[in-house]
């Protein structure tokens, strides 16, 4: 299983979601990638995307600005 992160904040939609779903493509089923998002926007749009395109997404951790998810991986 490979790990990977991307540090997205300051990345606007729908760029972000973007980032994230071409590094996932990349990457191998069960796989982890960790991404950090700004709050707001970002948040709200990116995780439902992701999910509904089948990756598993929990947020690790999480600031007044940014928030910190990890996605593994559908394949």
């Amino acid at each position: 299983m490979s790990r990977r992160s991307l540090d997205l904040r300051g990345t606007p939609c729908p760029v972000n979601f973007i980032r994230c779903k071409l590094t996932l493509e990349q990457m191998s089923s069960g796989d982890c990638l960790e991404v950090c998002l700004d709050r707001g926007e970002p948040e709200a749009m990116v995780l439902p995307g992701l999910r509904d395109a089948g990756h598993r997404v929990e947020c690790i951790d999480q600031t007044p600005d940014s928030v910190t998810i990890e996605v593994i991986c559908g394949g």
